[in-house]
């Protein structure tokens, strides 16, 4: 049988990616294939290190969605495939890639997943992940300080500067074609849990 897609969409900082992880757990790592959005960003490396620092990262056009289009339906045809690995203190892409075999369950995941029509139209179920921008703020902060030794002022510049505006432009319009949504993000336990279950319910189906 097809395998059942599920794509998880959210701000930045919104818990998305814990959201898609505590699934995971539930589910079993054994039954679903990840595939992270931000794998596909375009690779930068022809540019000098200043003006990759100014790319809009949290426009669609960042992220190249064909190839992602592409190794989606290899999957759902039962086909491995070789996804990118990314570098984001470098903007790079690296040589290396991660082999993704196929499983009765692809999760898909990224802020701007349901913004591109054509993912979407590869998706059974999509997942909302709904948090209050302070949060998102806050947790976007801390991140790109402790991962990838950005400046707390550069962090606020390109918040300010891209994923605020590329938030109201792109992400929260996309709200609106998502079929479940999770406020709190992954806090909600109660959430969480149901929709592992139908999913733990779907995969033992496809099997």
């Amino acid at each position: 049988m097809k395998p059942i897609t599920i794509g998880v969409a959210g701000g930045t900082g919104s818990g998305k990616t814990t959201v898609a992880l505590k699934i995971l757990e539930r589910v079993g790592f054994d039954r679903v294939a990840y595939m992270p959005h931000d794998a596909y960003y375009r690779d930068a490396s022809h540019l000098p290190p200043v003006e990759r620092a100014r790319l809009n990262f949290d426009h669609p056009d960042s992220l190249d969605n064909d190839l992602m289009i592409q190794h989606l339906k290899q999957l759902q045809a039962d086909h491995a495939v070789e996804i990118p690995m990314y570098d984001f203190k470098t903007h790079s892409r690296l040589v290396e890639t991660r082999r993704i075999e196929p499983q009765p369950i692809i999760l898909v995941e990224g802020i701007l997943i349901f913004a591109d029509k054509g993912l979407r139209d590869l998706m059974d179920v999509k997942i909302f992940v709904d948090t209050d921008a302070d949060l998102r703020f806050i947790r976007r902060l801390q991140r790109d300080i402790d991962e990838r030794g950005r400046s707390p002022q550069s962090v606020i510049n390109q918040y300010l500067g891209t994923v605020r505006p590329m938030h109201l432009e792109f992400v929260e319009p996309s709200k609106r074609y998502a079929d479940v949504i999770i406020p709190e993000g992954g806090h909600n336990e109660v959430a969480i849990d149901m929709v592992a279950g139908r999913l733990r319910a779907l995969a033992d189906d496809r099997r």
